[in-house]
Parts: structure tokens; C-alpha cells; sequence
């Protein structure tokens, strides 16, 4: 019989603020050098489960738990959060909230300092820990002038140097461009081979984890666990769609074609994934019956940059020679790694900073020299983070803000745009609330909102879908389509490649200050080389299309041609 490092047994626990509990009736036996992948919507309780694991319950949050849950033989009750350190090693979406130490090395090495362990010892086990995650060029670098790839390396040498057996990872892919979140899972996959620890990963990114093998998926839902089981199995089944978690695109296309995927076709993982001659034949005629033509009018030029190009004031040249456009109704997305230029090139044409060379348009008019005030009302910027933008209380003074400020509207009319804007983004049943008492999601909507207000003819979203899952990201994307449809130009900065392939009709690649792509998502996806550098990666329908032995770019194209119909 196998060795259980944790053990559930009927366990649950509700938080003293909450009415309800919180987690339900858990059982679950986590055996010795298991790598197990947690999963489940927004508030299905794996983050509670995840603290419980940590230490953070009870040492942070405070509560009552039923049932029983073991770590190495000893109850969770008797274990401090310094004890169950020792034992697991816990690595945060946001590594900045784990930085001690001044430096990288200072850094990994802190968890030591109180262990009365040498000098000499303490740099060999920093040295070590370092070169396992392959951070050992930074040890004098300042934790904040890394990458958030970098910055996880740093997270993960740091709980390595104690030699835990435990590793618990909490979305970590949650703030990674798609390039770093694969190399993330890669290097995760090392250290289990390596160090025989156990891992558990909490992540809503079920194709991204699966790049590498995991033996069980544990779902929850509602503070209980749904399913406990394979990937295999849990991908011949339908409980990831009808529990609110994306599937990988290589089993939505699979499953667009009619393909009856089972357990013995290995569907955990694209690189296991067997088809029969009959399955290849299937999704090869659901592919040609799919039309090729690309059908519409051409809409004006609404937005263009010439020659754009920025410098800070440092020197460092951010944006050079840009020659953009995007044409009225589009919805584009930027894409590109951190320090590419894709947020430099909208605080340029926002006017948050000024150009160092080129013209900005809208409509053919020069906008060159309108002020920040007099260029929002033609470019609106909304940011990831809802709670930076929000100064009031009260979702409708919060919306009626720049109406309200603009001082050229009566209340009349400030009146009618705001409850007009209250109802596009479905808010107006709440116009009373305090944003208080709004979800994260909710609170976006209401940036937006207030955006609408002021009806600018381009909205500019920063990572609209970061740290969602997969009905909030489907809300609010459909949310922002519902605003094309109705007009709006949108241009969303993102990492997120299913966005680009589910809703953007163009993207732009930036890399190093400069524009090095304009195209379909299905052309730009499949060119490895253009992928590179901007730090994106192949998706799993480039690798479908490869082992039928099919043109990636058409496959592709088909692909998000037949998905956005399904989704009208």
C-alpha cells in the first residue's frame, strides 16, 4: 500500500467571518512523491484547501475545522506555520510577497538564517538551490529587476535550500507570459524528478499544467471534490466544460469534429494523444467542410501611428519607427513580453507621455498635440487592476466621475449616459450598491462603465482576463464583445493566446520597441520563430494540425472560424 504524505478524512473548515463552511466533507489521501494537479472555478474552495496545506490556516485566517487532516503522520492542529515550513514549501502567484532579502542570494538564503547553519554552508546550499532553477547568474541582483519568470525561480530556490518534501504551488502561472509559463511547468517537472518531493499545483490552466505529466487531477467545486482522478480519464469526460474549466483546444477540436474521445486514447497529454485512422479521417472532413472564405467589408482607418517612436528619459529608446493601424469596429490584441513596448506604445498614443518622433490619428486628424483630457475622450485606457482606477464609493458617482468633472453636461444628461452605460455592462440593478460589496469582475465592469460615460470611439483593455477562470474570463470577454458589436474599437494588451485565437480579428507582436508582426492569429500562431521572442508558444492545435499532417495555418484558422460560430 502506498504511503500517504496528506491525508483528508471528512475534513472541512469555515472561516469565522462566514456563515457556511467553506470546505465540505473533503477525503483525500495525497501518497509520497505524487505530483498532483488542484483545480476548480473562482471560490470552489482550492485556495482554502491550499492555506490549510501551507499553514496559513489557522496562523493567518481564523476558523473552525471538522474532520481530520494529516501531514507526515501529525495533525494540521499540532503543526505551527514554522514546523509545517520545514516540511512544505510553498511558492505564491505573487512572488513579490515572498521577497525578504535585499539580494537573490540574500533572498534564498533567509529561510537558513535562523538555523544556526554555517556561512560557508549557506552559500554552498544557495549556490546549489540556484543552479537547480538556473537562477545562479542573478545572486547579486535585486529580487525587482527580475522577469515574474525569474522571480518564481527565485520563490522556488528559496523553499529548496530546506529540502522540503512538500512543494505547493499557487497559480503559478497566473502572471507569466505563455513562453515562461512553460518553461515554469518544465522546471517544475525537473524537480520532482530530481528531488522525489511531492507537488501540488493549484492552477485553472488545465493545458498549460499538462504540457508535463501529472499522475492524478483533483476538481473541486463548492468546497467539495467533484472527481479525483487521471488526466486521461478526466479528459475522455465532460467535467471539466460542465464544471466551468476551459479544456485544452486539441479536446474542443477533437470533440468540434465529432471525435468520441475515450480513456485508451491517452488524451491527458497532446504528446500521448493516439488517433485511429478512422479519428484522423473525421477531423479532416469536419475541417474541409469548414468555408475558407474570409468574408465582410473593409472598415476605415480609425486609429494610425506613423513613425512612432518614444525614449524615457533615461535615454532607453522604448518604442521605434511604429507604423500601426487599426480600422473602426476591430478588436485587436497586443501581444509581446514584458518590456516589449506594448504598454509604452499606449501611454504614447493615451498621452500619458509624449513621443519623441511621429504623428498619432483618429479619423485622418492629427492628435499629436491634444492633451491627456482632450485625447480620452477619443482613447480610453482601462487597467488590469480595477481597484487602481476607482476613487468613490458608489458605483453610479463612480461611473457619472468624469461626466460630473467634464462640467459641459447637466444632470439630465449625465443622468441618461450613466444609467445607458449602467445597462450595457449590466450593472444597472446594482446602481444603488456600494463597489464595496462588488467581485473583482464586477469592479471591472464598472472601469469600464465609466469609460462609456464619456463614449470614446477606442477603448484600450491591459490584461482584461488576468487571473480568471474560465466563466469569469468568458464573461467578461463576451462582455467586451458585446461592446464591439455595438461599436466600440477595442485593443486588449494580453498574454492570453486563447483570447487571441477566440475573439481578436488581428494581432500585433512587439518585441524589443518594435512592431514585428500584423496579422490573423492563425498565421502569426503557428511561426515558431516569430513566437520566440515576443515569448509566446505553439498552441496545441499547431501540434493536432502536425500530427494529421495538415497545414497549421489553415487548421488553425478553421478552428477559430468554426469555435466563433459555436459561440454566438
Amino acid at each position: 500500500m502506498e504511503e500517504s504524505i496528506i491525508s483528508f478524512k471528512n475534513f472541512g473548515f469555515k472561516y469565522t467571518a462566514q456563515a457556511e463552511p467553506t470546505l465540505k466533507g473533503i477525503n483525500l489521501d495525497i501518497h509520497k512523491g505524487e505530483k498532483i494537479l488542484i483545480c476548480g472555478p473562482s471560490g470552489c474552495g482550492k485556495s482554502t484547501l491550499f492555506n490549510c496545506l501551507n499553514g496559513l490556516i489557522p496562523a493567518s485566517y481564523s476558523g473552525e475545522a471538522t474532520g481530520e487532516l494529516i501531514i507526515e503522520g501529525k495533525s494540521f492542529k499540532d503543526l505551527d506555520i514554522f514546523t509545517l515550513s520545514k516540511i512544505t514549501g510553498t511558492v505564491l502567484q505573487d512572488s513579490d510577497g515572498q521577497f525578504i532579502g535585499l539580494t537573490v542570494g540574500e533572498d534564498i538564503a533567509f529561510a537558513m538564517e535562523n538555523d544556526n547553519i554555517s556561512l560557508s554552508e549557506m552559500k554552498e546550499r544557495v549556490l546549489n538551490a540556484a543552479k537547480k532553477v538556473g537562477i545562479d547568474a542573478f545572486l547579486d541582483h535585486a529580487p525587482h529587476e527580475l522577469s515574474g519568470g525569474q522571480k518564481q525561480r527565485v520563490s522556488l530556490a528559496g523553499v529548496m535550500v530546506d529540502n522540503v518534501e512538500i512543494f505547493l504551488f499557487d497559480e503559478p502561472l497566473a502572471n507569466l507570459d505563455p513562453a515562461s509559463g512553460k518553461k515554469t511547468i518544465e522546471l517544475i517537472d525537473q524537480i520532482h524528478k530530481d528531488t522525489g518531493a511531492t507537488i501540488i499545483i493549484v492552477e485553472h490552466r488545465i493545458e498549460d499544467v499538462l504540457h508535463r505529466s501529472v499522475d492524478r487531477v483533483v476538481l473541486m467545486g463548492e468546497g467539495s471534490i467533484i472527481l479525483d482522478t487521471t488526466p486521461d480519464k478526466l479528459l475522455s469526460s465532460d467535467s471539466l466544460i460542465s464544471n466551468g474549466i476551459r479544456e485544452p483546444l486539441y479536446v474542443t477540436a477533437l470533440k468540434y469534429a465529432g471525435v468520441d474521445i475515450t480513456e485508451d486514447m491517452r488524451p491527458g497529454m497532446m504528446d500521448t494523444l493516439i488517433l485511429k485512422d478512422d479519428d484522423k479521417k473525421k477531423i479532416k472532413e469536419w475541417m474541409e467542410g469548414i468555408p475558407d472564405k474570409v468574408q465582410g467589408e473593409e472598415r476605415p482607418v480609425l486609429l494610425e501611428t506613423k513613425n512612432l517612436s518614444f525614449s524615457y528619459p533615461n535615454g532607453k529608446r522604448a518604442l521605434k519607427n511604429i507604423d500601426f493601424s487599426i480600422r473602426k469596429g476591430e478588436m485587436m490584441s497586443i501581444v509581446g513580453r514584458n518590456g516589449a513596448g506594448k504598454s509604452s506604445f499606449c501611454k504614447v498614443i493615451c498621452g500619458f507621455e509624449k513621443e519623441s518622433e511621429g504623428a498619432i490619428y483618429i479619423n485622418g486628424e492629427n492628435i499629436s498635440n491634444l492633451s491627456i483630457k482632450e485625447r480620452a475622450e477619443k482613447i480610453a485606457y482601462v487597467m488590469q487592476n480595477p481597484n487602481q482606477m476607482i476613487t468613490k464609493p458608489m458605483i453610479r458617482d463612480e461611473v457619472a466621475l468624469g461626466l460630473v468633472m467634464d462640467g459641459r453636461y447637466s444632470k439630465e444628461e449625465i443622468d441618461e449616459r450613466v444609467d445607458e452605460a449602467l445597462k450595457i455592462c449590466g450593472l444597472y440593478p446594482f446602481r444603488s450598491w456600494p463597489i464595496s460589496a462588488l467581485s473583482f469582475g464586477q469592479k471591472k465592469r464598472v472601469t469600464i462603465a465609466s469609460i462609456l460615460v464619456m463614449r470614446p470611439p477606442v477603448i484600450i483593455l491591459d490584461e482584461p482576463t488576468a487571473g480568471q477562470d474560465f466563466r469569469h474570463y468568458t464573461a467578461i470577454m463576451d462582455f467586451l464583445k458585446s461592446l464591439n458589436e455595438a461599436g466600440y474599437t477595442i485593443l486588449l494588451i494580453t498574454h492570453d493566446m486563447h483570447l487571441m485565437i477566440e475573439y481578436s480579428h488581428r494581432a500585433v507582436v512587439f518585441t524589443e520597441g518594435e512592431m514585428v508582426a500584423d496579422g490573423t492569429s492563425a498565421n502569426i500562431l503557428p511561426n515558431d520563430s516569430l513566437l520566440e521572442k515576443p515569448s509566446l508558444k505553439r498552441t496545441s492545435l499547431s501540434d493536432l494540425a502536425k500530427h494529421l499532417g495538415v497545414d497549421e495555418t489553415m487548421f488553425i484558422r478553421k478552428f477559430i472560424k468554426y469555435d466563433r460560430e459555436v459561440r454566438k
